[in-house]
């Protein structure tokens, strides 16, 4: 009977720490997806406030150069299509290099999320 006491002692040990492993797996797991979130949502944050900055900023731009323009060529409407134009045309280069915008937004955020 001491062999069948010992397995069973055994047994109760190797029980005892699955659990405790699997008690400690689900808590880092918990912490990683905190970490995880935390991250992203620093980071949504972050490009939203920025992005509205440099958008105003952007707007602030063309409006002050579709003023000067106009006042180069002596016409309002001329300055304004110009601008146009020219917000057009790098609309289009954006889109046409959109694979290799988001292929390097993946990339920088692979390593912070997979580490």
């Amino acid at each position: 009977m001491s062999l069948l006491d010992s397995l069973n002692e055994t047994s109760d040990k190797a029980v005892d720490i699955g659990e405790v492993y699997y008690k400690k797996s689900q808590q880092y797991y918990k912490l990683k997806i905190f970490q995880q979130l935390a991250q992203i949502t620093g980071m949504f944050f972050k490009a939203l406030v920025i992005g509205i900055l440099a958008l105003s900023g952007l707007l602030f731009l063309a409006v002050s150069a579709t003023i000067y323009i106009g006042i180069l060529l002596g016409s309002m409407a001329l300055a304004s299509l110009l601008m146009g134009i020219l917000l057009f045309v790098i609309g289009l280069i954006s889109y046409f290099y959109r694979r290799k915008i988001d292929n390097l937004i993946v990339s920088k955020l692979s390593p912070k999320f997979f580490d």
